[in-house]
């Protein structure tokens, strides 16, 4: 209940702030706003994945998942349906659009994702031409549904690394040489969101973007979002409300926008 109305008062906030394309008045966010943002998705290549999403949604088998993080209070305890979990954890599907876009156009090939979930996301990361997605996921039920998902769609750009992703995080990224998008959507409190960012930051370049899902979460949420605004390496953010995302290019001067989604 404190969450929700946590919640409830940062979207007001937010509506407050949030501006569109008439009052941006740095070229890179006009830019980024029009061409990207407000940018209508061809739904074809997306058909299929959003297939897959009503099939989860029609699933009630019940899985019994461990809680690896802060998470859904819908989810609370570990007995939870696949249609739950679809239903509650899995991003939007004009985020993930967004998500799908900002990798064509910033023209992204080394990705990775904390938190795969049932993997309706990472099949969205996947889609962009000679994209290599490297996917994080804790609960074992739960990557085994997301994995039979990749093989349904023939989704071969996929690398799933199971386990506890404060271990298998650093182990994984020594094999990456740089990483352009990242979208961190796994342990929802503030201490792990801080140490997965400064993670990932290790490998970031002027024209890496990265993505934390819901910063309006919780309080901590909130907080972690703030210090990573705060960080040295963070040149400009935009918040869209279910998620904030940070560039790192020295050109943008410091720049943090609200942007209306």
């Amino acid at each position: 209940m404190a969450n929700t109305f946590f919640q409830l008062q940062s979207y007001f906030t937010y509506w407050l702030d949030a501006v569109g394309e008439h009052s941006l008045h740095s070229p890179f966010f006009f830019d980024f706003y029009k061409e990207v943002v407000c940018a209508k998705s061809d739904t074809a290549p997306y058909r299929t994945i959003e297939q897959f999403r009503k099939q989860l949604l029609a699933d009630h088998r019940v899985i019994d998942v461990p809680d690896l993080g802060a998470t859904s209070q819908a989810l609370s305890g570990t007995k939870r349906k696949i249609s739950a979990v679809a239903r509650t954890s899995a991003s939007p599907a004009k985020y993930s659009r967004l998500y799908a876009r900002i990798i064509k156009a910033f023209d992204c090939h080394d990705v990775v994702e904390l938190g795969t979930s049932l993997g309706i996301n990472t099949q969205y990361l996947a889609l962009g031409n000679d994209c290599a997605v490297t996917t994080f996921e804790g609960a074992e039920p739960i990557a085994n549904i997301a994995e039979a998902g990749f093989e349904q769609a023939g989704a071969r750009a996929i690398t799933l690394v199971r386990g506890n992703i404060d271990h298998t995080l650093p182990r994984q990224l020594e094999t990456l040489k740089r990483i352009d998008f990242a979208l961190l959507d796994a342990n929802h409190r503030h201490a792990p969101t801080l140490r997965y960012f400064e993670t990932i930051a290790r490998k970031v370049h002027s024209r890496s973007v990265l993505v934390i899902d819901d910063i309006h979460y919780s309080p901590e949420m909130a907080r972690a979002w703030k210090d990573i605004q705060n960080h040295s390496l963070v040149y400009a953010t935009a918040d869209l409300f279910r998620c904030g995302l940070v560039f790192f290019d020295p050109s943008l001067n410091k720049q943090h926008v609200v942007l209306q989604h």
